[in-house]
């Protein structure tokens, strides 16, 4: 199997099914996913081609994303064995990705399971984070900020703020521990803001 044809196919196979994904899970969003991955692997001394494969396709047959899940799933598996991939790296591949989903709190039982977990969570916080989550909230209608209702701003507490402590990898730990900072930082301007005052005490660490 050539490696740079592989991920050609890949690449190519993801974007026919996100590039038109305005919810966040986008084609751009599987490529920083697989970019981190990747870095991660090489900075952890594990398998960064496979890390950056089943990152790639971590999106592919989530419940969320499709309207049948099964189907994605089998067409991702017969692209893999039809570029060369071996039985065994298809399981690992998919081993990995079923574990990677922070709703699900599956906990991954392979090396390359927590280091697609640790980028994909890295996605999902930070500045990229801050405008996915907005992004997210557009697409189901709920608004920015209503003290009282389910918003974009509660979904900061309900998840990306519990993602530093929740990280794996070293590589993952520290780059968590830079996004997190920002977060903080962008939710103190955000309420000084929308409060008009110099100091807020909606933010806690």
């Amino acid at each position: 199997m050539d490696k740079k044809e592989a991920l050609v196919a890949i690449r190519h196979f993801v974007y026919d099914l996100f590039s038109d994904d305005t919810s966040g899970h986008d084609y751009v969003h599987m490529k920083r996913v697989a970019s981190w991955a990747e870095y991660i692997a090489e900075n952890e001394g594990d398998d960064p081609f496979l890390c950056e494969v089943a990152a790639l396709l971590h999106d592919v047959g989530d419940h969320k994303l499709f309207s049948d899940p099964a189907q994605a799933i089998q067409q991702r598996d017969e692209l893999l064995f039809s570029i060369g991939f071996t039985e065994n790296e298809v399981d690992t591949i998919a081993d990995a990705i079923q574990t990677v989903s922070f709703s699900k709190g599956a906990v991954p039982n392979s090396r390359i399971g927590e280091i697609i977990q640790d980028a994909d969570r890295l996605d999902a916080i930070g500045a990229v984070g801050i405008a996915r989550t907005f992004a997210f909230g557009g697409t189901i209608n709920q608004p920015i900020y209503k003290e009282g209702e389910k918003d974009a701003v509660g979904h900061f507490y309900e998840k990306l703020l519990k993602l530093r402590e929740l990280m794996h990898t070293e590589s993952g730990k520290h780059e968590a521990e830079r996004r997190h900072q920002f977060m903080l930082q962008y939710l103190e301007e955000f309420y000084r803001e929308q409060d008009c005052r110099e100091e807020t005490s909606h933010v806690t660490e």
